[in-house]
This record gives structure tokens, sequence and C-alpha cells, in this order.
């Protein structure tokens, strides 16, 4: 058995801020988790010459304040998403392109989809994000999901169409899957739909140079051997007297991670960090407990005593998004060349959205595509050789002929990864904020709650991760 003042499980963004925050104030810490890397949600993928992409989360912008400064903090930089030149839109069966955050279509549909964005910036300034489900006066809006919403307010197919593409850039699901009060308090989160969906001045405006990842593995470095990579947890026995976490160290067979050597995190934690002893139990006992998952992901550990009834159904309403995030790898940039700035839509799909994520020279080029949402569903459990055709097939169409043979495909299914199991992250169907969502963060007992679904403030962002991280820690302290 191993003794500590707190437990953590998950090692990423959020578990590793709270850790973090604890052990700058003497408590001692010891990190769990089941990957053999941290970073969660988050992982860097090497292309070569030292380069990577990310197979995660990835973007920061504005408002997003602390991991801003906490990118600084680790001495990291970032750069701007590439942005210079046109963007295109498809809808059946034609591509257009534009300037600026809105595609050029008809001035009807143009209309409604300006005249929607502010309406939903207006209904979500009316949302307590800190308890939105203590306002009974909004208790409709959790009652419908946002597909009855849209069809209620927008006339046009374009608009409707256009709207559904932003859910699912957004929460990597349909609009019939999220209630819409959830897409309010997801707004009220960041401030504004704006916020959530541009790039330049928005939430996507800026990248990490090396790669997101490498802000866990900083992290890990200073936390030195209280990481621990291969560690399942299963059980939390939890009383008065504090929490026994209880788990196994897996055995990996050696193999890397889609991350390589660093990614697994070898000097993050030493010998225990990567995992010797593989089969062995885990016994952990220590005063608090903070399970930095998921909520679908911490309701599948066995609690003794069980967890009390709204806690237990959250974890089963809260459901994680579907998303395939693909990079195809090309020599060169050659979008850019014909005026184009990478950054595409297609209503058409499957992919929704392009990007141009290339590392900060320029080279090689690579296009990001997104599988989100019915189209990830559909695609998660195809080869990734099935998922390739797919994918490039749709870049052709939009880019030419020469997006049709990268140099190198690479792509993630989250919800196929059984330690995600989705991303980007959870979001409340229909009726789920009323009946469950007091139960988001509420301690219960020797237990506390953290990860990026938790956060009052950038919601599923790497921001809130970092947020509820700190938060769960000041729980403790307190």
């Amino acid at each position: 058995m191993v003794e500590t003042e707190v437990a953590i499980i998950g090692a990423g963004l959020a578990g590793l801020s709270a850790a973090r925050s604890l052990a700058a104030a003497g408590t001692g810490v010891l990190v769990l988790e089941a990957r053999d890397r941290v970073g969660g949600r988050t992982v860097n993928e090497p292309i070569g010459e030292g380069k990577v992409v990310e197979l995660g989360g990835q973007w920061v912008g504005p408002g997003q304040d602390l991991i801003l400064e906490l990118i600084a903090e680790l001495g990291l930089e970032t750069f701007p998403t590439y942005g210079t030149g046109r963007s295109l839109f498809e809808r059946r069966g034609k591509i257009r392109s534009y300037r600026g955050t809105i595609p050029k279509v008809n001035p009807l549909a143009l209309g409604e989809v300006g005249r929607a964005l502010a309406k939903v910036n207006r209904m979500a300034a009316r949302v307590d994000v800190e308890a939105p489900w203590k306002q009974e006066e909004l208790a409709a809006w959790d009652r419908i999901s946002f597909d009855t919403w849209m069809r209620r307010n927008l006339r046009t197919g374009t608009a409707r169409d256009m709207m559904r593409l932003a859910i699912e850039a957004v929460w990597a699901a349909e609009p019939e899957d999220v209630s819409l009060l959830h897409v309010l308090f997801y707004i009220r989160s960041a401030g504004s739909i704006e916020l959530l969906l541009d790039s330049e001045g928005g939430s996507q405006e800026a990248r990490v140079v090396g790669g997101t990842q490498l802000i866990s593995l900083r992290m890990a470095e200073e936390l030195g051997d209280s990481v621990r990579l291969n560690t399942a947890v299963r059980r939390i026995e939890h009383g008065p007297g504090g929490v026994t976490v209880t788990g196994v160290k897996l055995d990996r067979g050696g193999g890397e991670g889609a991350g390589g050597k660093a990614a697994r995190g070898d000097g993050a934690g030493g010998k225990a960090a990567r995992g010797d002893g593989a089969g062995e139990d885990v016994e952990v006992r220590a005063r608090r407990a903070i399970v930095a998952l998921p909520p679908v992901l911490a309701g599948r550990l066995e609690y003794s005593p069980p967890l009390p009834a709204a806690r237990d159904g959250l974890t089963q309403r809260m459901i994680q998004g579907s998303v395939v995030k693909t990079m195809a790898i090309y020599a060169e940039p050659f979008w850019r060349a014909d005026g184009l700035c990478g950054q595409a839509a297609s209503a058409d799909g499957p992919v929704s959205v392009v990007f141009d994520n290339s590392p900060p020279d320029g080279t090689p080029g690579v296009l990001l595509a997104f599988l989100e949402g019915a189209a990830a569903r559909r695609a998660a459990d195809l080869s990734s050789d099935e998922r390739r055709r797919i994918v490039v097939g749709c870049l052709a169409r939009l880019f030419g002929p020469r997006a049709a043979e990268p140099e190198r495909y690479v792509d993630k299914a989250w919800a196929a990864d059984e330690w995600a199991r989705g991303c980007y992250g959870g979001f409340m169907p229909t009726g789920a904020w009323f009946s469950h969502g007091s139960a988001l963060r509420e301690p219960i007992g020797p237990i506390h709650w953290a990860g990026a679904e938790t956060s009052s403030r950038w919601a599923g962002y790497m921001e809130g991760a970092i947020r509820s991280g700190r938060r769960a820690a000041a729980e403790v302290t307190e």
C-alpha cells in the first residue's frame, strides 16, 4: 500500500493542474493514469524532423487566460492558426469560396443565420453557468433539443445546414443530440457563440509550438515520481477516514503509444511511471481523492459505498461527443499558392470542417479534417485505411486532385479509445441539466470531481480543464 494526502485519478490537463496546485502548497499527491502517457485528450503525433501534429485538443484563444498563462510559465510558445486567403463552403455539390467567418450564401439564409447567432447569444446571457438547474424559468429550454429550436427559428435549408455544422464543430454531436440549454450554457461559459466558432479572435486562434501535449509533459516533469502511468484505477472506497484507491498496473507489451517515447512520459515518473511490475495490484490510501475523468468514465469505476443516485445518473446521462480527427500530410501546403487558407466546411460531408494544420514553418503541408457527430459514429469502427479513403475523397473534392495523394495519413477515433470513449467532451441531452446537473461538481465525502466538463468557464475546453483542476485542488485545501 502507498500512502499520500491526495490521490488523483487521471493525468490529463485537469488532473495534472490539480496535482501541481496541491504540490505547490506542500500537499502530498499521487497521480494515477491508465494510459502509457500523460495528456489525456491531448496527444502529439510525430511527423518527422522533430515536428508534430495534435490528434487531440490543440487550439487556444482570447479569454482563455489560465492556459495562456500556463503555456508561458512552462516556457512554451504559441503561433497563429493559418488563415491567409479564402475559405471554402460546400453544399449540395456546389463549392463557394469566401473571406471572413460566414460563407456568402443567399441573402435570406445569411440574414437568418445572423439573427439566429444574435438570438442565441441573448438567450445564453440569461444562463447562470454555476447552477443553471436552479433557474426554473429556463426549464423549457432543457426540455427541447437544439434541433427543435433550430427548426422553429430557421426556415431555409441553407441556414439550418450552417447551424448544424456549427453544432457538429463545437460539440461533436448532432443538433438533435444536445439540449438547447446545454448549447446556451456552453456559449455563456465562453462568452459568445462567435468565440466558440471563430479562428482569428476566437477559440481556434492559436496553437502551441511543439504540440499541446507538451503542456502536460512539462507539468508531469515537475511532479516527477508523483505521476504513475500504466495504472488503471478500478475501485474507490470512501468514508470519513479518507479513501482507498485500488487498481492494477497494465502490461503494454513494450509498445509505444501515439506520441512515441516522449508521450509515454519517460522522465515524468521514473521507473514507476513506465509501469514496471505490470499486472500487480495497486492500492493507495489517501485523505482525499480527485477524479479527473470525463463523467462517463468516472461512472465506470466501482465505489464503496455506491455513489448517490443523482451522481450515478449524471454519469449515465452525460454523453461523450463523437469525433475522428484526421490529418492528410503533403510535401507542401499547395492550397496556399491557390489563394486558399485551408479552411473549409462541408454540409455534404462526411468531413464537416477542415483547417490548415501545417507546422509553424509551413512544411510539410497538413490538412486537418474532422469527422464529427453521426459521421464519426459511422467511421469509428472502420479501419484507418477505410477512413483515409473517405477523408481524402472529401479533400480532393474541396481542394482538387493534388489533395487526393497525401504522402501520409494519420487519424484517431476518440470513441474507440477505451480511456476517453469520445471527444471533445461530454454533453447534456434533453432534460439532463435539470434532472442531474446539480451532481456535476458537488463533492461526495472525500471525493472531488475535475475535468473540462465540470468547469463553469470554457466548459469542455483545455482552459476549462485547467480551471477545473485548480478548483478541485482548492476544495481539497479548504
